[in-house]
């Protein structure tokens, strides 16, 4: 029986577009891939180069593309976006962004599609929120990257301290992909074990102070990236390709994407991350699960900061 061909549309060329796409391209998830972006001769570059090293992976297509592609696409995912200005409030970042995405959405509604849309451009939280409301599909088809990449920088920095291989620590960053993410200690485990009782197997460990030193050090993790070379791509295109195949290969996974809230964790009409079962359709379910009291303080807080930054870039 013939595979089903699995089509992704990238939009944007930029950076971290290019990193998601060479990481993509190795894994042979997608049988054809269509790059779209205002600067045409940057795609046809992009293109060129990366088309030069299909002798060496998994056969795959890639062009460059318009939006007509998004017709028969299984996964959009969005990178585009303008970067901060010196001298550049966020909000008006935002606002700047937040007219990009529109104008994306709008090209994106001109040709009917049953694709999962996959926001990255930052403040992701908030443009997921935009690009869901202006397209007007269901929320589970809109989703954004979210914390993924904060959970896959908790994890790792967690196996490095416990000394334990990543794949075996289990635990999520929630809320803003920003400054107001929390840690959900409580949902943290390691084989099974919960991580307070982990940490207490372990002598000579100050569990809670080494818990807010790596709370700090995941939230902090992009600004020292980009202070050493100016931007973040490789995580992110790497965490876009674990989407990505949870999307294309309907894995039901459990990952801490982007989606809009309508009552779970008591939050509505906002998009921040959360644990989803993500499969082929988006998210298929958000798991509503019982958070300790300084959690839910942490997870309103953080609510309240993009409710605030969402209210501020609609007036």
């Amino acid at each position: 029986m013939k595979a089903k061909p699995r089509k992704v549309v990238i939009i944007g060329a930029g950076s971290v577009g290019t990193a998601y796409i060479y990481a993509l391209l190795q894994t042979g998830l997608a049988s054809e891939i269509a790059l779209i972006d205002i600067d045409e001769k940057a795609v046809a570059g992009e293109v060129m180069d990366l088309s030069h090293g299909l002798p060496f992976i998994p056969p795959v297509s890639i062009h460059a593309g318009d939006y007509s592609d998004c017709r028969n696409a299984h996964l959009i995912v969005v990178t585009a976006g303008a970067k901060q200005k010196p001298g550049q409030s966020r909000t008006d970042l935002v606002r700047n962004n937040a007219s990009i995405i529109r104008s994306i959405c709008e090209s994106i509604k001109e040709h009917s599609t049953d694709a999962v849309l996959v926001m990255v451009t930052n403040p992701v939280d908030i443009l997921t929120h935009i690009a869901l409301h202006n397209l007007g599909w269901p929320r589970q088809r809109v989703i954004g990257s979210g914390t993924v990449l904060d959970t896959a920088r908790l994890k790792y920095m967690l196996s490095r301290h416990c000394g334990i291989d990543a794949r075996n620590v289990h635990a999520y960053v929630l809320g803003e992909h920003g400054d107001s993410e929390m840690v959900a200690w409580s949902m943290a485990h390691i084989a099974g074990v919960q991580i307070e009782r982990y940490c207490q197997l372990c002598q000579g460990c100050d569990a809670q102070q080494q818990h807010k030193r790596i709370a700090e050090q995941v939230r902090n993790s992009a600004y020292h990236i980009i202070d050493y070379k100016g931007s973040t791509y490789y995580g992110i295109g790497m965490s876009l390709v674990r989407i990505s195949q949870a999307i294309l290969r309907d894995e039901h996974s459990v990952l801490t994407v982007s989606v809009e809230l309508e009552g779970e964790y008591n939050l509505s009409g906002l998009c921040l991350s959360v644990p989803c079962v993500v499969a082929e359709n988006g998210v298929e379910r958000i798991i509503d699960t019982e958070l300790s009291a300084a959690e839910n303080k942490g997870l309103k807080k953080s609510a309240e900061i993009l409710q605030k930054l969402l209210e501020d870039v609609s007036d």
